[in-house]
Formats: C-alpha cells, sequence, structure tokens
C-alpha cells in the first residue's frame, strides 16, 4: 500500500511540476507577445487573442491538475467520500463501505506470468487451414 501511495504521489507531483512549467511559459510568452505587438503595431492589440486561447488551455490544465475550487478534485477518492457522506445521510448506521478498486488496482491484479494454459484435447482444425 505505501508503494502505491507514493507512486501517487509522485505522480500528483509530477502533474503539478507540469502546470507550473505550463503556466510559466503562457506567462514569458504572454510578455513577448504584449512586446512584439507593441513594437509592430501600437495601437492594433493583436496579442489578446492568442494569449486568451491559450489562457482557456492553461485553465483546462488547472482544472485537470487542481481541481475546480471549493470543490478539490472529482476523482475516484472524492467520489468515495459523496459515496460514504451519502450512506450516513441515509441511514447512518451502516458500515463504511469498501472502496471500489481503480482500473490501475484491478490492472495490477492481474497476474498473468502465473498463467499456464490447458492443453488442447483434440485439435479440431487442420494446421493447414489456419491462415
Amino acid at each position: 500500500m505505501d508503494e502505491k501511495k507514493y507512486l501517487q504521489a509522485k505522480k500528483r507531483v509530477k502533474a503539478k511540476k507540469e502546470f507550473f512549467e505550463h503556466l510559466s511559459t503562457y506567462l514569458v510568452m504572454g510578455g513577448f507577445f504584449f512586446l512584439l505587438n507593441a513594437i509592430t503595431s501600437f495601437g492594433n492589440w493583436w496579442f489578446f487573442w492568442p494569449m486568451l486561447g491559450w489562457g482557456i488551455g492553461v485553465l483546462f490544465h488547472y482544472l485537470s491538475v487542481y481541481g475546480i475550487p471549493g470543490v478539490g478534485q472529482l476523482d475516484n477518492e472524492w467520489e468515495q467520500k459523496a459515496i460514504q457522506k451519502e450512506l450516513e445521510r441515509m441511514g447512518g448506521n451502516e458500515p463504511k463501505a469498501k472502496p471500489i478498486a481503480t482500473e490501475m488496482e484491478q490492472q495490477e491484479e492481474l497476474d498473468l506470468d502465473s498463467f499456464e494454459p490447458k492443453a488442447i484435447e483434440k485439435k479440431r482444425w487442420k494446421d493447414e487451414d489456419l491462415v
């Protein structure tokens, strides 16, 4: 379990780092576009448009990393907490729900290295029929 938590923490830190790299690139390029716009066509402020489109991308990147402000990230952990709150609200006496395994955990449980296919008892085909 500790290794899983470590891998999840490492993944979150990497996502946060990538977001800050994205944000810093956005800010540096915003300054560059502003200066380029001021030098080339001072009265016609076009730099807003690429920065607006890119800013929407930065916003979605933020939401994917940190979630919606006030709500947090809407992931499996959030879903499990919401289910638990709903169960407590409905009756209050139910035991805590067992968390549903995530897709990643389900894939880790599959151990195909030890899989040994059963011997084919009788062939129902001719080898020359196979493509």
